[in-house]
C-alpha cells in the first residue's frame, strides 16, 4: 500500500512550483483576449449607455471566464507544475551492511590445554583453554561486521562454527569446548588445511557480484605438529596462494619436552609463510596483548549506509488532473442536454 504522507514524499525538481503565480501576473500584464461579435446599430446607442452608465469598447468585446472554469484552470496549474517537480515516494529506511573480513579461529584442544598455569585478572590459577575463551570474548567484541568461524583441533580437525555475523552464537559454541574433546594429539598442519577448504567453500557460496572479502585465521596452539596428514609448512604455502593470512599464537612454557615441546621455528615460519604474524604468550597478560596487535594488524573493514527506496509518483498529479477535466465536462455536457431538451419540450408544448 503507497503511504503518501509528506514526510516520504520528496520533489526531485522543486524549482517548478516558482511559477505558481505565473497566471496572475499573465492576467495582471496581458491585455484581455477580446472578440468580435454580431451587433444592431442603433442611432439613441449612446443615450442607453449614459442612461446606463455602462462603459463600452470599441469593436469588440471582453470574454470573462466562469467561476468553475477559473477553478478549473488553477487546478489543472497546480498539477501540472506538481507533476513536473516530479514527486517522488520514499520507502521505509534501510539498512545495508558491508561485512569485512572472515576470520577463522583455530583453538587447539590437546590434552595440555587442560595445564592451570595461567593466572585470571581476579589471581586465580585457570587453565590453558579457560584463558583463551575469556580473552576470544573480548576479541569477538571488536569485530563488528566480520563473520566469525571457529574450528578445533586434536587428533583431527572439525568446524564447530562455520561463518557466522552472530558473535553471540559463535561465543556460545566456543564456551561449549572441553579439553581433548578432538583428542590429544595437535594435528596442526590438518587444522590449516581444514581452514584453507573453509574458506574456499565461504567463497564459491557468495554471488558473483559479491566484492570478496579478506581471509584471515588465527591459530592458537601450545605444541608442536603430530603426524598431521598435510605438513604444517606446506599448508602454510597453500594458504599464501589462497589469499588466506594466518597469525600464530603459541602458548605455554617453552621449556617443556616431548610432543607437547613449542616448535618455534615451525610456528615463525608458518606465519611468515602466509603473510602474518606470530606471537608467543606465555600467560594471561600476553595472551590478551596478542590478540591486541592482531585487532591493530586486522582492523575493522565494516560499513553500514542506510538508504530509502525511491518511486516516482509524477503521473498521479497528471492522471487527477485529467479525471477532473472529464467530471466537468462530463457535468457540463449533461446540463448542455438537459437543457436542450427542456427547451425543445416547451416549445412542442407552446
Amino acid at each position: 500500500m503507497i503511504n503518501l504522507s509528506w514526510s516520504s514524499i520528496e520533489f526531485i525538481h522543486p524549482m517548478w512550483l516558482w511559477l505558481l503565480p505565473l497566471p496572475l501576473l499573465i492576467t495582471r500584464i496581458a491585455p484581455s483576449y477580446r472578440t468580435q461579435q454580431s451587433a444592431i446599430k442603433v442611432p439613441f446607442f449612446h443615450i442607453l449607455t449614459e442612461a446606463l452608465e455602462i462603459s463600452v469598447s470599441d469593436d469588440a468585446s471582453r470574454l470573462t471566464p466562469a467561476k468553475w472554469q477559473r477553478i478549473l484552470l488553477s487546478l489543472s496549474w497546480v498539477m501540472i507544475l506538481i507533476a513536473l517537480t516530479k514527486p517522488t515516494l520514499l520507502g521505509p529506511p534501510q539498512t545495508r551492511e558491508q561485512f569485512g573480513r572472515d576470520v577463522m579461529v583455530v583453538v587447539d584442544l590437546s590434552g595440555s590445554m587442560a595445564e592451570k598455569d595461567f593466572t585470571s585478572t581476579d589471581g586465580i590459577k585457570i587453565s590453558r583453554l579457560d584463558a583463551v575463551k575469556k580473552v576470544l570474548n573480548n576479541f569477538a567484541k571488536t569485530r563488528k561486521g566480520d563473520r566469525l568461524g571457529l574450528i578445533l583441533f586434536g587428533d583431527a580437525a572439525f568446524v564447530q562454527t562455520p561463518f557466522t555475523a552472530d558473535h553471540d552464537v559463535w561465543l556460545d559454541l566456543l564456551n561449549q569446548t572441553r579439553v581433548e574433546m578432538a583428542g590429544k594429539s595437535t594435528h596442526l598442519g590438518d587444522a590449516i588445511g581444514l581452514t584453507i577448504k573453509r574458506f574456499e567453500d565461504s567463497n564459491n557460496s557468495q554471488p558473483l557480484n559479491t566484492t570478496s572479502r579478506e581471509k584471515v585465521a588465527i591459530i592458537l596452539t601450545d605444541g608442536n605438529d603430530t603426524d598431521s596428514y598435510v605438513p604444517p609448512m606446506d599448508a602454510a604455502k597453500v594458504a599464501k596462494v589462497k589469499g588466506v593470512r594466518i597469525h600464530m599464537i603459541a602458548i605455554g612454557d617453552p621449556q617443556t619436552v616431548g610432543e607437547q615441546a613449542l616448535d618455534m621455528d615451525t610456528i615463525n615460519t608458518i606465519a611468515d609463510a602466509s603473510g602474518g604474524q606470530a606471537f608467543q604468550a606465555l600467560n594471561q597478560d600476553e595472551l590478551i596483548n596478542a590478540y591486541a596487535e592482531i585487532s591493530k594488524l586486522e582492523p575493522q573493514l565494516y560499513q553500514s549506509t542506510t538508504y530509502r527506496t525511491k518511486q516516482s509518483i509524477h503521473q498521479y498529479p497528471v492522471m487527477l488532473m485529467l479525471l477532473i477535466h472529464l467530471c466537468f465536462f462530463g457535468f457540463m455536457s449533461c446540463k448542455y442536454v438537459w437543457r436542450k431538451t427542456v427547451k425543445s419540450k416547451g416549445e412542442h408544448h407552446v
